[in-house]
């Protein structure tokens, strides 16, 4: 169900040697690193974490749930904006990500990115 999480930090450099240290005995490594955020995984990177971004006190996360299919994407957006949540990004690919990566973004109540994203293509 959960494809991916992430986290803001105070201190990103910190942060990524804890992580780098804490994650290795479970078979964990730093996969990909994307701008100013890297992310941590064992086959795929699942677990993010950037700089803080958002503001004092409140830390935005980020939560992507895994669709089997493109259509879910799109069926997860259109509840997500029946149920009157904020749009960050309608459905699309984002090649920046890989050539396959078909997501949408939307705030929930509390103010969390949530995301749906299907890794197949077509």
């Amino acid at each position: 169900m959960l494809d991916h999480f992430s986290i803001q930090c105070g201190d990103l450099v910190k942060s990524a040697a804890f992580y780098d240290a804490v994650l290795a005995p479970l078979g964990g490594r730093r996969i990909m690193e994307f701008g100013p955020v890297i992310g941590y995984g064992v086959d795929r990177p699942t677990f993010w974490i950037g700089r803080q971004s958002t503001g004092d006190g409140f830390r935005e996360s980020h939560i992507a749930f895994t669709a089997t299919d493109r259509q879910l994407v799109d069926a997860f957006f259109a509840a997500a904006v029946g149920a009157g949540a904020e749009v960050l990004h309608e459905p699309r690919v984002w090649p920046e990500y890989h050539p396959d990566y078909y997501g949408s973004f939307v705030r929930d109540p509390d103010g969390n990115n949530v995301e749906a994203v299907c890794h197949q293509s077509r």
